[in-house]
């Protein structure tokens, strides 16, 4: 397994993920409407080039060449504080502990930029909140955030001291 930054060039790669990940992974929570509208929303290049130019840092997992997942990190978020704003792994390839060694790694990398808290935001009907309990995160809030054309993401706010 090798954990490599993104560039630009990789946006590609992210967003073509996405739309591998994200039809099983929300399958049950989103209408295929909602789905296909936060794909357009989050996950066009250039979508991911303003999200980087915001803070936010990519990095890539890779497992024999291939890219299996990404993540997306931002150190103080508020101050001292580091926010995952995306991880994710293709479906087939999860529960091989390969989400666990890409947020200890993402985990790692927060520490290292001298964060003393690390949130996220997940929604409140995915199961990635077990996986997120298992490492120690906690719910500490309740959002529901607009993101236009009616829709909300319907999140937990989840938080662990680093």
């Amino acid at each position: 397994m090798q954990i490599r930054r993104a560039t630009t060039s990789d946006f590609l790669t992210i967003q073509a993920l996405a739309h591998q990940i994200w039809p099983t992974a929300y399958a049950e929570i989103l209408s295929q409407e909602q789905l296909q509208y936060m794909l357009d929303l989050f996950y066009t290049p250039d979508a991911l080039s303003l999200q980087q130019s915001n803070g936010q840092q990519f990095y890539l997992l890779e497992v024999e060449g291939t890219t299996i997942g990404f993540a997306a990190l931002e150190f103080d978020a508020k101050p001292r504080q580091a926010k995952l704003h995306k991880l994710y792994l293709q479906t087939a390839l999860q529960n091989r502990g390969y989400g666990k060694f890409f947020m200890e790694f993402c985990m790692q990398q927060a520490k290292e930029a001298g964060q003393l808290q690390f949130i996220l935001n997940v929604n409140r009907f995915n199961k990635a909140i077990q996986f997120y309990r298992k490492i120690g995160f906690e719910i500490t809030d309740t959002v529901d955030i607009a993101i236009g054309n009616g829709y909300f993401m319907e999140d937990y706010i989840m938080e662990i001291n680093l």
